[in-house]
């Protein structure tokens, strides 16, 4: 039986996405069956204002910032989150990214 999947879901400057997707792909990431580096991304509009310590990589202290942003969304191994969630820390441009995983259901349980 086949390892159950999770979902990365996570928020990227449209001008870094390729390089936060390959660190993700390249820790395992991506993979449905014979497919890899399957992603599926929409673009929005991100919005964040940095407090007091913050060390922002884009805006100001204190400054609303908004700017283009890709919402992605890749599947993992369940084994593979740690790896997964170190690698896009690493490769995100930002001081804190925004992301969540997602556990699923495993569908093929009795």
């Amino acid at each position: 039986m086949p390892e159950p999947l999770d979902v990365l879901v996570f928020y990227s400057p449209v001008e870094s996405t390729e390089d936060v997707l390959a660190a993700v792909f390249a820790a395992g990431a991506g993979a449905v069956g014979d497919y890899t580096e399957c992603a599926w991304r929409v673009e929005g509009t991100g919005q964040f204002r940095p407090g007091p310590g913050a060390d922002p990589a884009i805006g100001s202290l204190g400054a609303l910032e908004s700017l283009p942003e890709h919402r992605v969304e890749v599947t993992l191994p369940r084994s593979a989150r740690r790896r997964v969630v170190t690698a896009l820390r690493a490769a995100h441009p930002y001081e804190e990214p925004a992301f969540h995983v997602i556990a699923t259901a495993d569908v093929d349980a009795d």
